[in-house]
């Protein structure tokens, strides 16, 4: 069974009615090899379907988030992206200076994730997040607009 078919399976398990848009929504996310704006997702659903609208994928892509089965993150200058949880666990390093995305083993948090839950009855869902601060690069020297050269794009996502 495919990852659509996957997620469809799910959202009509739990009482979602599945439109043809929205069928086309959760098309375009999970095919995807990487994350996604709601903007780019309406801009490829407009191109299967002309005249969709985009409060569809919005309104998707919430329902999406709030049953588990996407992603969403914040990778700077209010920009969200959405991936399935096919995608893959993983950290998002954002550099507020120059927008440069590394990305990281989620690992790294296991401990911060033992923390939460002994000290506050938290599970923390940290398998996919973005954490901001400075890259080598910027932090060595903060004049430089775009050390990377790549015009604020991210290594990959």
């Amino acid at each position: 069974m495919s990852q659509t078919d996957e997620i469809l399976d799910t959202l009509r398990q739990r009482g979602y009615r599945i439109t043809a848009q929205r069928e086309i929504v959760v098309e375009i996310i999970s095919e995807a090899e990487h994350h996604l704006s709601a903007e780019e997702i309406y801009q490829e659903l407009e191109t299967r379907t002309p005249g969709a609208n985009i409060s569809t994928v919005y309104r998707t892509l919430e329902v999406l988030w709030e049953e588990g089965l996407t992603c969403r993150n914040d990778l700077s200058e209010g920009k969200i992206v959405y991936a399935t949880r096919e995608h893959g666990p993983h950290i998002h390093l954002v550099c507020r200076r120059c927008n440069y995305v590394i990305e990281a083993e989620p690992e790294v948090l296991n401990q911060l994730s033992e923390v939460l839950l002994a000290n506050y009855q938290f599970r923390a869902d940290l398998d996919h997040l973005s954490i901001f601060g400075l890259c080598e690069q910027c932090e060595d020297d903060p004049r430089v607009e775009d050390p990377h050269n790549k015009q604020s794009q991210s290594t990959r996502r």
